[in-house]
């Protein structure tokens, strides 16, 4: 039951930072992504790491909720379906920030 709050919790909070970050509010973003990007790509590098991040806000609601089914259901296929998005979430979105970064930043660090 804690897995699920937290893992929702969590989740929301990535959700709600990348509606910010794709609507060009780079606060979030550490100051060295944000004096890299120009103004005219402002937008789009938002858009592209607040995908990102909202795929791997979604990863964590969906596989603590599966966990929740997990163990009111006595099903222990669901958790491992869930680690599955979890797991995918936080790849897809960790690749498409870093292509952002790469993309507008001209790399990572």
């Amino acid at each position: 039951m804690v897995e699920f709050f937290v893992s929702l919790a969590l989740g929301i909070f990535c959700i709600v930072m990348g509606v910010l970050n794709t609507r060009g509010n780079l606060s979030s973003l550490h100051v060295y992504h944000r004096k890299r990007v120009t103004e005219e790509n402002r937008l789009p590098f938002g858009r592209l790491v607040g995908i990102g991040t909202i795929i791997i806000g979604v990863g964590l609601i969906v596989s603590g909720f599966l966990a929740l089914l997990s163990n009111v259901l006595e099903m222990p296929i669901l958790l491992f379906v869930g680690m599955g998005f979890l797991i995918g979430g936080f790849v897809v979105g960790i690749v498409l920030n870093f292509y952002a970064m790469i993309k507008y930043n001209k790399g990572i660090f």
